[in-house]
């Protein structure tokens, strides 16, 4: 299996934990639905819609933190790449002048 495969086939965590938090969100509103009942909808839909915002921005700063991580190794392959094909020059230059 290639790397780019391997970046394919498995879930990232931007979308894993904002997931999970929307199930314990629909749990816990589940749950207090007696105050919805008895006529909070400020306190209840307040908190559901903090809950959402929180969950968004937590899968926005999630992914924005796995971009970095993949462009930093995406620029660590680069160099070592850059490195490799350097050495590789010089060293074709040192044969030619030896068999000068």
């Amino acid at each position: 299996m290639t790397t780019s495969n391997k970046k394919h086939s498995k879930i990232k965590r931007s979308v894993v934990f904002p997931i999970i938090m929307l199930a314990y969100l629909i749990a816990m509103a589940w749950i207090g639905r007696d105050r919805l009942e008895r006529g909070e909808y400020l306190y209840y839909f307040g908190i559901i819609g903090v809950s959402l915002i929180i969950i968004v921005l937590l899968y926005f700063s999630l992914r924005k933190k796995e971009q970095l991580r993949e462009r930093r190794q995406q620029q660590q392959e680069e160099a070592q790449y850059t490195t490799y094909q350097q050495e590789k020059q010089q060293q074709e230059k040192q044969q030619q002048e030896k068999q000068k």
